[in-house]
This record gives C-alpha cells, sequence and structure tokens, in this order.
C-alpha cells in the first residue's frame, strides 16, 4: 500500500507563471514509510496532468480538490497548465491519502494562499467534495517518519488524531476540513496538538480483559498445556469433540499471556494503522491481538498483498494470537502457505510490480475435531465414521505442518459433576504471575541473541546449548522418538518445550520428568492415533 503527504515547499510570491513548487512527503511501503517528492508546476492555459505511476484514486483527486477549494470559500487555480509529478516516478502511488497535500499544493502554487511556515510539517488525508478532511490509513508509521526525518508536527484527519499522537516529541494537529488547514498554516487559527501520554495510558490499559481462566471449570490438563505454551511461545493445537470447551479456552489465552512491552505496543499499532484495523479515536494497542480467521479464508488474506498491498491475518496476529478453529476445514493452500512464517516469523511477498516484506511474529493456536463426526475418542459417544476417516480426517493437516505445532493437546469435555460445581479455577493473574517469571528467565538467557526472546525462537545453536539432557532423560526421550516415529523437528519441539517446564519449575537443568511431560504433549505422533478406527470391529 502506498500513500502519500506533503511537507513542505519552495515558494516564490512573487511569480505565478512558470512556477514550479516542490513539497516533500513519503508513502508508506509495508509497514514503514518512504520520502516522495510532488512537484507542482504552473503556467497559463487550461490543461491538467498528473503523472508518476497514479491509480485511478488519484488522478480522481483534482475534482475532488477542486469542489473542496470552492467549498472552503476560496477560488481554484484557473487557466492554468497544471503538472502534478509524484515522485519517484516508477512506485505506483494508490489511494485517496494524496487530496490534502495536492490541495495545499495547488493553492500555494496557484497564489491562492501564502504559507510561510509549511516546510516544518507534514499533511495528509482524503477530502471529500465539501472539503470535509476524512481517515486514512498508515497514520501512526507516517508519523513515526516525520519524527525520524525532524518535522516539528503533522496534521491529519481528526480520526486519525489520536493515532498519530502515540509519537512523542511529534506535535500533531487533527482537522475537520481543509479550511482548518488553510487557516493554520496562515498562522489564522489557533489550533492546539493533540495531547497524549504514551506511557501513562499504556500502563493504564494493558490489563483490561473480558475473559478469565477462573470461569473455565476442568479441564487442569488443557490450562496446564495453555501455560507451558504461553511461557514459551509455543505454537498449540486442541483436538477434542464438539462442545468440549476448545474455543472457550482459546479465547481466554491472551489473559495470561506476558504484557506487550511499549515498543512491541507500537510495532502491533503500527501494522494495524497501515492495515486501516484502527476504529476511530484509537490509540496505542496495549493487549496483544487475537485473530480468529474464518476456514473459508483465501491465502492472500492470510499472508497478505493483492492488488493494493495489505498486511494479511498473520501479520495482523503479530506479538499475539492467531486462533484458527476448524483446522482441518481450511484449504490445504491456506495451511501450507503458514509453514514458511512459523519458522522465519516474518513473510515476503514479491509480486511483478511490488515486494513487500510483514512480521508475522504470532503464536499459532488451532483446534479440531478428532473426526468428521466429532466423536472419536469421546468416553460416552460412538464414534459413526467409516473405516479410515480418521486417518483421513487428520491427513488433511500435513506432516511438515503438524511438526511446527510444539504442543499437540487432546481435550475431553467435562463431566457433569465439575460442570455444576460451584468451584472457581486457578485465576488468569495467577498464571500470568508464572507465565510472566519464565519469560523473565529466558530473556536473560537470550540477552546476547539478536531476534529471541523465548524458547520456541531457538535455533539449532541455542538447542544445542540451552537443552542439554542427562542420561536418564535422554533415554526417556529415545525411546519414545523409537516408538512413535517421531521426526527431527519433532525432537526439537520437545527439547524446547522441556526446557520452557523447566523455567516454570525454576530448575536450571531439564529434569527426566520435564522430558516426560513434553513427550505427552505430543499427542498426534502416536502411532495408535486414529489407526483403532480403520478397521472394522
Amino acid at each position: 500500500m502506498w500513500k502519500l503527504f506533503i511537507s513542505g515547499f519552495r515558494y516564490k510570491p512573487h511569480n505565478f507563471l512558470n512556477m514550479l513548487v516542490k513539497t516533500f512527503g513519503a508513502a508508506v511501503q509495508g509497514i514503514d514509510a518512504l520520502i516522495v517528492t510532488i512537484e507542482v508546476t504552473m503556467e497559463n492555459g487550461f490543461q491538467f496532468c498528473m503523472v508518476g505511476l497514479p491509480d485511478a484514486a488519484v488522478k480522481e483527486s483534482h475534482q475532488r480538490v477542486v469542489s473542496a477549494i470552492k467549498e472552503s470559500g476560496y477560488d481554484p487555480p484557473r487557466r492554468k497548465n497544471i503538472v502534478i509529478n509524484l515522485s519517484p516516478a516508477d512506485v505506483k502511488k494508490e489511494g485517496a491519502a494524496y487530496d490534502l497535500p495536492i490541495a495545499i499544493a495547488l493553492m500555494v502554487g496557484g497564489g491562492v494562499i501564502e504559507a510561510p511556515g509549511l516546510d516544518r510539517y507534514i499533511i495528509m488525508g482524503e477530502l471529500s467534495l465539501d472539503g470535509t478532511v476524512l481517515p486514512i490509513r498508515g497514520a501512526l508509521p507516517m508519523a513515526i517518519e516525520a519524527r525520524k526525518r525532524g518535522y516539528k508536527g503533522i496534521i491529519v484527519p481528526q480520526a486519525n488524531a489520536s493515532e498519530a499522537a502515540v509519537v512523542n516529541n511529534l506535535e500533531v494537529y487533527g482537522v475537520r476540513n481543509l479550511l482548518e488547514v488553510v487557516d493554520f498554516l496562515r498562522g489564522a487559527s489557533d489550533l492546539q496538538p493533540v495531547e497524549f501520554d504514551t506511557r501513562a495510558e499504556f500502563a493504564r490499559t494493558q490489563q483490561n480483559f473480558d475473559f478469565d481462566f477462573s470461569e473455565v471449570k476442568g479441564q487442569e490438563n488443557v490450562k496446564r498445556a495453555f501455560e507451558v505454551a504461553c511461557a514459551g511461545g509455543h505454537n498449540i493445537l486442541l483436538v477434542g469433540p464438539p462442545g468440549s470447551g476448545k474455543s472457550m479456552l482459546s479465547k481466554r489465552l491472551p489473559t495470561i499471556m506476558p504484557p506487550l512491552t511499549l515498543s512491541e505496543a507500537l510495532e502491533t499499532t503500527k501494522i494495524h494503522s497501515v492495515a486501516g484495523k484502527l476504529k476511530s479515536g484509537s490509540k496505542l494497542m496495549t493487549a496483544r491481538p487475537f485473530r480468529a480467521p474464518h476456514h473459508t479464508i483465501s491465502p492472500v488474506a492470510l499472508v497478505g498483498g493483492g492488488n493494493n498491498p495489505l498486511p494479511g491475518e498473520i501479520s495482523l496476529a503479530h506479538n499475539g494470537i492467531l486462533f484458527m478453529d476448524e483446522f482441518p476445514e481450511f484449504p490445504r493452500t491456506v495451511l501450507e502457505v503458514l509453514r514458511q512464517p512459523l519458522e522465519d516469523r516474518h513473510i515476503s511477498i514479491s509480486r511483478a510490480r511490488y515486494a513487500v516484506d510483514y512480521p508475522a511474529g504470532f503464536m499459532l493456536v488451532a483446534s479440531m475435531n478428532p473426526c468428521p463426526c466429532g466423536y472419536y475418542n469421546h468416553p460416552t459417544k460412538e464414534c459413526t465414521c467409516a473405516p479410515g476417516a480418521v486417518s483421513k480426517y487428520l491427513g488433511r493437516i500435513s506432516g511438515p505442518l503438524l511438526d511446527r505445532i510444539d504442543i499437540q493437546c487432546e481435550i475431553q469435555p467435562v463431566p457433569f459433576d465439575k460442570l455444576a460445581g460451584m468451584e472457581t479455577g486457578e485465576s488468569s493473574t495467577d498464571i500470568r504471575l508464572r507465565v510472566v517469571k519464565a519469560r523473565a528467565v529466558q530473556e536473560e538467557r537470550f540477552r546476547g541473541e539478536r531476534e529471541v526472546h523465548c524458547n520456541a525462537q531457538m535455533n539449532a545453536r541455542l538447542i544445542a546449548k540451552c537443552c542439554r539432557l542427562d542420561e536418564s532423560s535422554m533415554n526417556i526421550l529415545r525411546r519414545a522418538m523409537t516408538k512413535y516415529d517421531m521426526s527431527a523437528r519433532a525432537y526439537d519441539r520437545i527439547l524446547k518445550v522441556a526446557r520452557t517446564i523447566a523455567d516454570l519449575d525454576g530448575s536450571a537443568d531439564i529434569q527426566p520428568l520435564h522430558v516426560q511431560e513434553a513427550i505427552s504433549y505430543r499427542n498426534l505422533d502416536r502411532g495408535s492415533w486414529g489407526k483403532a478406527n480403520a478397521v472394522l470391529p
């Protein structure tokens, strides 16, 4: 996605014929900004020309801009040959965020207004025909770039002001219409910058949740698996019959994850800003994102891209959770595109006209029924699937993808006695304290490592260094690998999970019990899974 905003100009009030106005702006590429130059020239004539690979929305800005200038009480430049160049000319320009900077450039270049302080501000926004300034995408990364480049302030639509004000040491002005912008630049307005204390807001709102694990009755083994997953950043798959609580438990997972750091919150907010997913008036995202796409999603919607490149669901879940319910019901092409981002934690999208890189450091949480009817291994209901249906159903998920899921946990329905009981489970706050403590151990362990913050991100070198096993633990793992015919990737996953369990227990070394628990979380690796259904009794 490319968006443009204007920042400055060269103004020559003594001569409006053959006048060249240069303005400086930026475009959003991926989730970052790129400097762009707008050149406007006017001379006597009656033509209007825009060059620099503008799309249809950009070309149509001429009609919107002229109408907005008229409705604001000014006469647009007349009897002029107007040429607008959007540089770099080999980059396609898309969207309506160009309207406001183009309008200001035309008014200054045509001698309609004077704005001597324009070079200190970045301006951006879409214009309606009556001059109203409408919201845009990417306000936050543009504000970040404005501060980086040393501008005094940024002028944005009022709906985007709170979002852009997250950036400290930058004056952010929210405007409702073109007239407010003109008056401000002429010095005839008392428009005040938006005030926002980023750190205070971050500390105040990051503990607000609508769910809690204390509301879940039973399922202690699954809660433990979730605790391990959050403590080490591990991907997890829940397998169980309908109504066993898979979705209910998954929705409460963000309540026990470690709080976002301020830098993570800024990065997450920036991604959602570029994608246009922030609500009007939104500020800093303080809770980890929880994305739950429907199983009819397309590969492009999942990974990002498209004609107008935007982040996909895996990038919107960055620093948070991607929840994929009814996992085998997703198309095979959709599931397979997850393999590379799960390993690399970013997604590179290359097309003929563009190449962008989006972050994808998410925690995958998936759930599925054990078979088409949903009752394989159910304690009270009989599976009605045909012979071989269980193995075929599981086969919709490829082996390489299953290997990338560290924890595979089977879940059973809660018995009536526990369901009807008055006892409440352990609260999310108590579980979260243990998770945060384990993450602190990992942060210290990987302090000198670049882009490694938790056990799930360990590479082969770090696994060999941090996951050493004694003879007893190695014998347990050897027997399990041989019995269940596990892959080398599964071997690494078991070691990572065992390291996390040891961190939760406060143990410097991995003990045999830690290895046994880690092996117990590889349910789908067992050779007996689904085989009982393969032959008629």
